[in-house]
This record gives structure tokens, C-alpha cells and sequence, in this order.
């Protein structure tokens, strides 16, 4: 257990904090904590993936986790973020449909002897996604009565483009991984 793999493990037990903090209406200024645990974990992320290459720690451990760890920090939030009202429902479907597709993916695969890493699109996906996500706990609108159309605009943006760029990513991991479907039977 390297460090950049108990960085992964950190994450995953920030979530249920993370939890807490934001749907917990009596917790005093629970956004603000929740958002901060979201932003650590997220840069957590980060973290152990720049430690892991720089230091020649990239373990199937951590290829496996890590990602793993990432849906689980941003699929928590977005659906905490439903019922809040802050995100559509639908949208976080086709997220989370796509998630539990590559998780599957990556099964079979390892059950095949082959580990699928993180891709660009996959990496760029979650980023969106995890900015999206602070955005939305922000929820800066109400505090800025003068902008809250641009705001809300502007979460929009962040929220079709995570969608977007999830079927991206959906498609990126199948269509270089066709051998791992040849493997269904």
C-alpha cells in the first residue's frame, strides 16, 4: 500500500463526510464544509496520480481504484445534487449508466488478464464533472441576485458539457477496447 494508493483510499473515505456535510440541513454552514471535502478529495485525485507516475508507484491496484474512487466522489454528489434540486435527474443517469458500463468493462477485462487505465477523454470527463459538481454545491446564484441568470447559465454549460463529454469518454474506452467485447459470450 504505496502512498498515492492510501491518497485514493482517503478519498473514498472522505465521501461519506462529504455526505453529511451537505445533506444534513442542521449541520452549521454544511455547504461550505461539504464543499471544501469535495474540493480536497477532488485535488486528492490530483495527487496521487502526479506522485504514483513521478515516483514509479502506478500499481493495478491504484489504476483500478483510482478511477473507482472518482465515480464514487462524483456520482455521490450528483446524486445528493438531484435531491436538492440542483442538477436533472436524467443527465445523472446517463452519467452514472456510462460509469457502471466501464466498470463492467474494466471487470471483464481484468478477468482477462488486462488492466484498462484512465484515458484523456476519461480524465477530462472527470474534471469537467468535478468542477461541475463544485459549482453546483456553490450555488453562488442566490448570493448574487445581479448574476443569477448568468450563473445559472453558466451551470448549465457545466452540466451538458459533463454529460457530453461522458458519452465521449463512453465511446473513446469501447472503441479502443473492442478485444475486451470479444470476450462476452
Amino acid at each position: 500500500m504505496n502512498l498515492p494508493n492510501k491518497i485514493t483510499l482517503f478519498r473514498v473515505v472522505l465521501i461519506p463526510f462529504f455526505l453529511i456535510a451537505l445533506m444534513v440541513p442542521s449541520i452549521p454552514g454544511g455547504k461550505w464544509i461539504a464543499l471544501v471535502l469535495f474540493i480536497v478529495a477532488s485535488l486528492s485525485d490530483m495527487a496521487d496520480g502526479k506522485i504514483a507516475r513521478k515516483n514509479n508507484l502506478v500499481t493495478d491496484f491504484g489504476k483500478f481504484m483510482d478511477p473507482l474512487a472518482d465515480k464514487l466522489l462524483v456520482c455521490s454528489a450528483m446524486i445528493a445534487l438531484i435531491s436538492m434540486g440542483r442538477i436533472m435527474a436524467w443527465v445523472v443517469i446517463i452519467i452514472i449508466a456510462r460509469e457502471f458500463t466501464i466498470s463492467g468493462f474494466r471487470l471483464v477485462a481484468a478477468d482477462n488478464g488486462k488492466v484498462i487505465a484512465a484515458s484523456m477523454w476519461g480524465k477530462v470527463k472527470t474534471t469537467v464533472q468535478m468542477i461541475m459538481v463544485i459549482v453546483l454545491i456553490a450555488d453562488l446564484g442566490p448570493s448574487v441576485p445581479a448574476l443569477a441568470g448568468v450563473i445559472h447559465v453558466f451551470e448549465l454549460i457545466l452540466i451538458y458539457a459533463a454529460m457530453i463529454l461522458t458519452v465521449i469518454s463512453l465511446y473513446d474506452y469501447i472503441s479502443k477496447n473492442r478485444d475486451v467485447i470479444s470476450t462476452f459470450k
